[in-house]
């Protein structure tokens, strides 16, 4: 289980699974660094340069590589395009209309904690303040 130590630092304690994630172009260093803090193995849209590839394309990246894709963009939510149970998981992280940088880092915190408590893999999960709503299909 992941412990907090500061407002937005993480860290992993041993037997918490480390996991692989792609995080879309609408996440900036200090969220790569809410998930670097957790332990977790990260590439970032940006940092590889592939910002403003269709959203298949980014799909058909994160199935490759076997990462889970964590993204503002609700049209990764559509699972009759983007099939959760084909890839390692998509996180859907839902801001509402001017959020703060600080909110952003509870939602991602948010998100965080409950990947302790419950798997990811080959789920559709939509990350709203105060809750997670978790979409389960065709698991093996």
């Amino acid at each position: 289980m992941a412990q907090r130590c500061h407002a937005s630092v993480m860290l992993k304690l041993p037997g918490s699974k480390i996991m692989k994630f792609k995080l879309d172009e609408n996440f900036g260093s200090r969220t790569q660094e809410l998930f670097r803090s957790a332990g977790h193995d990260i590439k970032s849209v940006l940092d590889e340069k592939i910002q403003g590839c269709s959203d298949k394309n980014l799909y058909k990246i994160c199935c490759k590589e076997k990462r889970c894709l964590v993204t503002l963009d609700i049209d990764f939510a559509d699972i009759t395009r983007f099939s959760p149970s084909l890839c390692d998981g998509i996180a859907v992280i839902r801001l509402p209309i001017n959020p703060s940088i600080v909110l952003l880092g509870q939602l991602i915190n948010q998100f965080l904690n409950a990947l302790d408590k419950t798997p990811m893999k080959k789920r559709l999960w939509v990350v709203e303040m105060g809750r997670i709503r978790i979409h389960e299909s065709d698991l093996d």
